[in-house]
């Protein structure tokens, strides 16, 4: 039998009304605390995980069917499907040390530089403004091709293409 509140919330949360997810929290989000703690011991990460909890829920409130499950099993897996990523990814961190004292990265002699590329710049505003426009997003701004698709409005298939041939016209600078 479904109650009252809860066909009040599924109502609100299909009509995207935010209303819901204060009810939400008040009538679930101490029965889903109790779901976290028992993954996450640490009350703060414990906290944080409930947040991130709600914030997926309000943002997969379109995709809940009544019909597939109640609600407090679809606020449960959630809960405890965000918990248990939460311990996952904090092991991947801690599984991972940064040894600094062995690194090579801040060590690079004059030497070792290649002085080929140190007028990157120069032989980059060569090429045609829209190949370098790619290859600065790409290299010199650090972002993903889809970022620079985004960022730059350019289809993606057009900045691999931009790419691809910028790199071929620095490739025939480079290496004539």
């Amino acid at each position: 039998m479904i109650s009252s509140i809860e066909k009040e919330i599924v109502t609100l949360l299909e009509r995207g009304d935010k209303k819901a997810i204060t009810l939400l929290y008040d009538n679930y989000s101490d029965a889903l605390y109790g779901v976290i703690k028992k993954i996450i011991t640490d009350d703060d990460t414990a906290q944080d995980v409930l947040q991130e909890s709600f914030i997926k829920i309000w943002r997969y409130a379109k995709k809940y069917d009544s019909s597939k499950a109640k609600l407090f099993t679809w606020l449960y897996r959630i809960a405890y499907n965000t918990a248990i990523d939460k311990v996952r990814s904090q092991k991947n961190k801690d599984g991972k040390e940064i040894q600094i004292e062995n690194s090579t990265v801040y060590k690079i002699s004059a030497d070792e530089l290649n002085q080929d590329v140190m007028d990157m710049q120069k032989h980059l505003s060569s090429l045609d403004e829209k190949y370098q426009i790619v290859i600065n997003a790409l290299f010199f701004e650090g972002m993903t091709q889809q970022e620079a698709s985004e960022e730059l409005d350019i289809p993606l298939g057009t900045i691999k293409s931009r790419l691809k041939i910028g790199l071929r016209e620095l490739k025939k600078i480079y290496n004539p």
